[in-house]
């Protein structure tokens, strides 16, 4: 007989008065954003079940076995079907189980449970990791890109608090938490002193396992994480032989052109003591079309993913060399560039008085250097169970990036000059760390991180007299400059993490990272280069409470930084000198209080947040950056829920609200600028499944912008669909895109517009548009 327990509502009621304040704050401005809201509150259907969920009923434990959700082909529960009690979600943050893949289990069952690395750094489960510590597993990631979505697409569908994702090369924008993310591949940072945005730009989906994401400021990986961070954990080897054959294509029926095709096929095998995996993922994009049926005009900024072919190959071998002791081999070449000849044609180069006016799409371009990106990875992974009574764990790795970028129009003095810079990047680094256990309740987790990260970039000039002829269509090199100044940055770090079970039911965390970084700048176009070096002290401690009837609370403060881009920051002037102007790094300080529930046919959870810091990057009209003393602050609410009915049937959604702001000359708070806040988001979806076949409807909404300065990102609304199919020879799906085939500009396009223009041009040039109705047929086969 289950013993009947009962909790204490009042921190559950204080999270949904939050909510519900919020909500009254923001209502609903148009149909669009009522649909998300009621698909968002649509699993509000049992107002008995609502109000257990709440805590306002006595509650018995739930014999899970009968959950038909468990056996879902597209739903991994955080729960073991067989378990009895649930004894919470310790560290999960604002995970949720549903068919968004987002998900955690229980400790009642921690034979079973998902191990992860990115809340410690070292494999732990879910539910002992104090943090808010999200995982998508490969199910529920192929569920959306199956359906025709890229990576950072997906990511934004399935995580609370990302941003929804832009639509081209760059993710600029797409913050967690109104700040930025770090984005790494099993543990090697794609993020760079150099602030480049195409950390997605990296891995086919098909060779991910699953994708870790650890919500706030955290300090765990080095810089970069000051609103969160993405560990993409890659595929491995398993024992026998295995092989892996997918195809997809994806169009919107507009134009012979307007086709994007993916191929690609995997095979892994081994014994007990060696196995190997190797994976390769090939993509051909077409043109694209905007819910108009217009073609969408190329991204000349940041550059786009139309005509673009892709290439992933990655492989691994892993070793058992003793029973303590495991070697792990990892390589990875990744190539993503256009292979097109569709340009756009400026007719106004050769007038009297050129500019950028009348633009338009057309055949025949050509350039010496096109947008591409090309990455190379080695890592190597050891682990010792037991040297001098620890676990140690040793990583090497060395990441090679370049990226190049489209042909882009300057002003110079006598007309319009075309350029296209290439940036290069190389990071190598050594990370050890050690796990020792003080006691029954006491661990402890130390150790170093040493690398060295080199930049250079150069410029390529185009023959003006040739892209004046040819409306910028044909870009000929008529010559290389630098264009940045190159740097090194040598970084060394130490850091310490505690954590004591204080009770049965509460966690106590706390730990601290000492970084040092010693930056050497290059000689830039007669500026000077030089030397200097910063440090930064980042602490964190948090506190989880489990109540042992499926509720849990967790208060937690954390900090993470940031470097300003040295690239820019130093060369534009001969006054800013490398000696005499240490960079500095810019702490971002986050408190974050926490509720999650998960029991019956429900689950759950809520975070408040609030950032800040008293620095900011800010972005010249020349596209130099300079830190600035600003005190700026992000505050909101993550929210995400799921309702679990019978025969197959499940409907959720998430919500996040933000708002960013910013302190003026008079010392009073306002809206920060429009052109690097996060809109608030919601999404929402609802699915059915009879075990062979599946479908699932779902929207996602981005709420208006406006700042202070009456600069505005318009929100929109988009519906997709997707349907599956279990057969004998395979998985058939067959997934729609922006269902409604809505007209709209993307959230990069409309910052871009800000950002570019009109220095740089009108802002037609800038203002990437959403791509219209697409539908994406796919198979796949493991055999």
């Amino acid at each position: 007989m289950q013993k009947t327990r009962r909790i204490n509502p009042l921190n559950v009621q204080a999270s949904l008065a939050a909510i519900g304040k919020w909500l009254l704050l923001r209502a609903p401005q148009n149909k669009y954003e009522s649909l998300s809201l009621t698909l968002f509150f649509v699993v509000i259907l049992s107002a008995f079940d609502f109000l257990t969920v709440c805590g306002l009923f006595t509650m018995h434990a739930l014999s899970l076995s009968n959950l038909s959700v468990a056996k879902l082909p597209f739903a991994k529960p955080f729960f073991s079907p067989s378990s009895v009690s649930i004894s919470g979600l310790v560290g999960t943050g604002l995970l949720l189980s549903f068919s968004n893949g987002v998900f955690a289990q229980n400790t009642a069952s921690s034979a079973d449970e998902t191990m992860v690395v990115v809340g410690s750094r070292t494999p732990s489960q879910i539910s002992q990791i104090p943090g808010a510590v999200w995982v998508i597993d490969k199910e529920m990631l192929q569920q959306q890109t199956r359906n025709g979505a890229d990576l950072k697409t997906a990511l934004g569908h399935l995580v609370p608090g990302l941003d929804l994702a832009p639509q081209g090369r760059t993710n600029y924008g797409q913050n967690m938490r109104g700040r930025g993310v770090q984005v790494l591949i099993d543990g090697v940072s794609l993020n760079s002193s150099r602030g480049l945005s195409r950390q997605f730009d990296a891995i086919d989906p098909f060779n991910i396992e699953r994708v870790e994401v650890l919500s706030g400021a955290s300090s765990l990986y080095g810089g970069g994480a000051t609103g969160g961070l993405i560990n993409i954990i890659t595929r491995k080897g398993e024992e026998g032989l295995n092989w892996r054959t997918e195809a997809g294509i994806t169009t919107g029926f507009n134009n012979s052109d307007d086709i994007d095709r993916r191929l690609a096929q995997s095979i892994s095998g081994g014994n007990e003591r060696v196995q190997g995996y190797l994976g390769t993922a090939i993509g051909d994009n077409g043109r694209h079309y905007d819910g108009s049926g217009q073609e969408i005009f190329p991204d000349i900024a940041q550059t786009d993913l139309q005509d673009n072919r892709s290439i992933d190959v990655l492989g691994n071998l892993s070793f058992r060399l003793t029973d303590e002791q495991s070697l792990e081999l990892g390589a990875q070449l990744y190539r993503s560039g256009y292979e097109g000849d569709r340009g756009v044609y400026f007719p106004n180069l050769d007038a009297a008085t050129p500019n950028l006016n009348d633009a338009e799409i057309r055949d025949g371009y050509r350039s010496q250097r096109d947008p591409e990106t090309d990455r190379k990875l080695v890592n190597v992974n050891y682990h010792h169970a037991n040297l001098w009574g620890q676990n140690f764990y040793l990583q090497a790795f060395h990441r090679e990036e370049e990226s190049s970028f489209q042909a882009f129009p300057y002003p110079v003095a006598d007309g319009l000059q075309f350029r296209a810079s290439q940036q290069n990047t190389d990071l190598s680094g050594i990370k050890a760390l050690f796990e020792s256990r003080l006691g029954d309740d006491v661990s402890l987790t130390y150790g170093l991180d040493l690398d060295r990260e080199t930049f250079d970039a150069s410029q390529m000039l185009f023959d003006t007299d040739i892209s004046d002829a040819s409306g910028g269509l044909v870009q000929q090199a008529s010559g290389v400059e630098p264009r940045y100044p190159g740097y090194q940055v040598d970084g060394l770090s130490a850091f310490v993490q505690g954590d004591w079970q204080a009770t049965q039911a509460l966690k106590l965390s706390a730990g601290l990272r000492q970084q040092h970084m010693d930056v050497e700048v290059d000689e830039f176009q007669g500026i000077p280069g030089g030397e200097n070096d910063y440090e930064a002290t980042l602490f964190n401690a948090s506190a989880l409470y489990d109540y042992g009837n499926g509720h849990q609370n967790w208060l937690q403060f954390s900090q993470g930084f940031e470097l300003p881009d040295p690239a820019k920051y130093y060369g534009k002037s001969p006054d800013v000198s490398v000696d005499n102007n240490p960079l500095s790094a810019i702490e971002t300080d986050q408190i974050e209080l926490g509720w999650r529930y998960q029991g019956g046919n429900w689950t759950t959870q809520t975070a408040l947040y609030y950032a800040w810091s008293d620095k900011a990057v800010e972005n010249a009209e020349d596209l130099s950056v300079s830190v600035v003393d600003e005190k700026k602050r992000d505050f909101g609410l993550e929210s995400a829920v799921t309702r679990y009915f019978d025969n197959g049937l499940e409907a959720g959604g998430t919500l996040h609200l933000v708002r960013s702001e910013q302190e003026n000359d008079q010392g009073e708070w306002e809206k920060r600028d429009a052109r690097y806040a996060s809109l608030s988001s919601a999404t929402a979806f609802i699915g059915w499944t009879d075990y062979v076949r599946s479908a699932r409807l779902q929207a996602n909404h981005n709420f208006d912008l406006k700042d202070d300065a009456d600069r505005e990102i318009d929100g929109n609304t988009t519906l997709d669909l997707s349907l599956s199919q279990e057969t004998d020879f395979g998985t058939l799906s067959l997934g729609v895109q922006n269902l409604l085939d809505d007209q709209y500009s993307t959230v990069w396009g409309q910052r871009a517009a800000m950002f570019y223009s009109p220095y740089y041009g009108p802002e037609y040039l800038y203002d990437y548009q959403g791509r219209g109705r697409t539908y994406t047929l796919n198979w796949s086969m493991e055999y």
